[in-house]
């Protein structure tokens, strides 16, 4: 890696949405990553992280987490510390899914919903899920080592629109351009 391009080392990514109205079912929305390594960086991740977890190694944590929008700013944080990430590593994928506990939810059904992406002071990527009204899920960022070690970062919200337990298997497939 030479010293032009450290590439991305740490970052945070921030979920907010509005709680429902009054009399409605809460909303839950919910960060995942999941990294994959090189021998199957297209497969099953080798493990995933979301509520109630983080990493083995701590470097991909959720240090925020809602189950009703019900807050101040940004509801879910997820810390992904790239730098520190094992070398085995080559690519760490991050999704949003809507928890279907009480009411069968889209995206279009989220009130104000909004994401970011950021390293430091740096916003690397904002959206507000409108491009995927119909989906029950998202992948919302996904991290690529290259081949000096140093990690990109490749945005785009890619919606799932399937049950969103199976979201973590299929959020590996390879990213549509």
């Amino acid at each position: 890696m030479n010293g032009l391009n450290k590439g991305i080392r740490k970052v945070e990514i921030a979920l907010r949405w509005d709680p429902s109205p009054a009399g409605q079912p809460s909303t839950d929305l919910d960060l995942v990553a999941a990294p994959y390594t090189a021998d199957d960086p297209h497969g099953d991740p080798a493990y995933v992280v979301h509520f109630d977890s983080r990493s083995p190694d701590g470097t991909i944590t959720l240090s925020r987490d809602s189950q009703d929008g019900k807050g101040f700013g940004y509801d879910e944080v997820m810390i992904l510390e790239l730098d520190r990430l094992d070398r085995r590593y080559t690519r760490v994928v991050v999704g949003v899914v809507i928890q279907q506990h009480q009411a069968e939810r889209t995206f279009s059904g989220v009130g104000n919903p909004g994401l970011r992406i950021r390293e430091g002071y740096t916003v690397l990527a904002e959206d507000d899920f409108g491009g995927v009204p119909g989906a029950t899920a998202a992948t919302v960022a996904e991290f690529v080592r290259d081949g000096s070690g140093a990690w990109e970062f490749r945005s785009g919200v890619q919606g799932f629109e399937g049950d969103p337990a199976e979201f973590p298997r299929a959020m590996g497939a390879a990213r549509r351009s």
